[in-house]
This record gives structure tokens, C-alpha cells and sequence, in this order.
């Protein structure tokens, strides 16, 4: 069993892929780091609370971003 007092690597790069009504942000290794669903459709949207396409995409990209973002520091 791993010693959990070990810090978890994701190593970049990230990326965003594209499933059928989410994004998908994974590391250099496909281990999934988040999932960021979207509704386009107006009659559902409103029920289910989801983002649409284009906000969920800025999302995601901005998200693959952060390693190479934080490595500037």
C-alpha cells in the first residue's frame, strides 16, 4: 500500500479532451484529473445546472494550463 504521507505527482503536460458532454483534464500519464460537464441544449440546461460548450472548454483549457503556469513561479 502507498504511504499516503507521500505527495501525489501528475506530471504535466495536461490536456483536455473532448467526450461526448464533458472535458476530460489528464496528466502525461491519462490519469483523469477532472471532469467538467456541459448542456448546450436551453430546455435541459436549466434543470441539470451545467455549463454550456464554451464555458466548460475555457474551463478545461485553462485547467491543462496550470503546471506550466506554476512552474514560472
Amino acid at each position: 500500500m502507498p504511504d499516503v504521507t507521500e505527495p501525489r505527482r501528475f506530471p504535466p503536460p495536461w490536456t483536455a479532451r473532448e467526450m461526448e458532454e464533458c472535458f476530460v483534464i489528464e496528466d502525461a500519464n491519462g490519469q483523469p484529473l477532472a471532469y467538467l460537464y456541459f448542456d448546450d441544449e436551453a430546455s435541459r440546461q436549466n434543470g441539470t445546472k451545467r455549463l454550456t460548450r464554451d464555458e466548460a472548454w475555457r474551463i478545461a483549457v485553462n485547467f491543462a494550463r496550470l503546471p506550466s503556469l506554476l512552474s514560472r513561479r
